[in-house]
């Protein structure tokens, strides 16, 4: 993998995968056009990163021309998929309440399609629960407003959220586009969430 495809995959992880990679969020989904990488150097290149700290990626519903990227937060999606509510929810939808996050992810994997997603797809993004059962009861339309997802309920809530995001993803963007390493700028972060 090139010095040049390792800046451009870093700037695509920094701005679609910031909030997952600081610890703020249990996980992110994005397209990854397979003509651009092989997919098994960017698995390989984002485990040589040090400061990810639990953060993972897997390659999901992979089509002729794009692949979705996963990039979880293992330890924050354990606990958010452990849950109450959430495994709740789950079960209502096939999920094992004692299976693990590998045999979770599987069943969601094997639900993908390109341009058609299982809707609790957005449980596994750590979507809140009553936003999830809007967007399914509601088939995607009267929603509050729309962010990072379609919010149906507690917008006050939403809008705090997206603004970490936000705030997350500035940071790491603006960090990779002044030539700060991904790694650097997440360690970074740290130093400075720790003071």
């Amino acid at each position: 993998m090139s010095e040049n495809d390792k800046m451009k995959f870093d700037r695509m992880l920094a701005f679609h995968s910031a909030p997952t990679l600081l610890g703020v969020k249990c996980a992110n989904l994005f397209a990854v056009d397979q003509n651009d990488y092989r997919l098994c150097e960017l698995e390989n290149y984002f485990l040589t990163k040090k400061e990810l700290c639990g953060a993972k990626i897997r390659f999901l519903c992979r089509c002729s021309r794009r692949v979705l990227a996963f990039v979880y937060h293992e330890q924050l999606l354990s606990m958010w998929l452990s849950e109450r509510k959430t495994a709740e929810f789950l079960s209502e939808y096939g999920y094992a309440e004692r299976t693990t996050i590998d045999e979770k992810l599987s069943l969601l994997e094997s639900r993908l399609s390109c341009g058609s997603f299982p809707h609790e797809i957005g449980v596994f993004l750590g979507y809140p629960i009553n936003d999830v059962r809007g967007f399914i009861e509601n088939r995607g339309e009267n929603y509050i407003f729309c962010g990072f997802y379609k919010v149906y309920s507690d917008p006050e809530k939403a809008k705090r959220t997206f603004q970490k995001y936000v705030e997350c993803r500035d940071y790491l963007c603006d960090k990779v586009s002044h030539g700060v390493s991904l790694d650097c700028a997440m360690a970074k972060f740290k130093e400075e969430k720790a003071v």
